[in-house]
């Protein structure tokens, strides 16, 4: 694997904590009750799929740290209620992924990573644990855009980070989260 790759891993970690900043700032406009409320999707509600997406994070995150929460991570299906306290949590795992695909090098993305299923021990080599970690979180937030556009708001473009000429439609987010161009594609071999 080349330092190219690396760096993608590094960018999808970047474009997964953008994605969900600009989504949960869109979700913002809810009032609790139309966050809460009964939405066709898998977890049938914009609270329930978003608070998801963060117990899966948590979940394959402590992995990725070399932790052993496991299944303990789901324990509550809810665990941030309100936006305000799920956008706050959210950006923090976010910075942890954002944190473990820093220090990422082809030898770390080949090494093996142990999950704790409770009962038996799942083992995923780092890279195809990660770009399984993007799925979800893609897939996820498919569906959430999905069930924001039956609401008042207007869902947020969820496309507009990889193309360099896209830049200035990015850069104000960007700014709210501390981050320049360079900071995601400068590569760090």
């Amino acid at each position: 694997m080349s330092a190219g790759l690396v760096q993608t891993y590094r960018a999808f970690a970047h474009n997964n904590a953008w994605a969900n900043h600009r989504l949960l700032a869109a979700c913002a406009a809810l009032s609790q009750s139309e966050f809460e409320a009964h939405r066709t999707g898998f977890f049938p509600s914009l609270q329930r799929t978003l608070n998801h997406i963060y117990i899966i994070d948590f979940f394959y995150i402590d992995a990725l740290e070399g932790g052993w929460l496991g299944p303990a991570a789901w324990k509550n299906e809810v665990p941030y209620p309100s936006l305000a306290e799920l956008k706050a949590a959210q950006a923090a795992m976010d910075k942890r992924l954002i944190a473990i695909c820093d220090a990422l090098t082809t030898e770390r993305l080949d090494a093996f990573v142990r999950i704790n299923r409770d009962t038996t021990v799942q083992t995923e080599r780092c890279d195809r644990l990660l770009m399984h970690l993007f799925q979800h979180q893609i897939h996820h937030r498919g569906q959430a855009h999905a069930m924001l556009s039956e609401t008042r708001v207007v869902p947020p473009q969820l496309d507009e980070f990889f193309a360099e000429g896209e830049a200035p439609l990015r850069a104000a987010e960007f700014a709210e989260l501390g981050w320049t161009e360079e900071t995601v594609w400068k590569s760090r071999t």
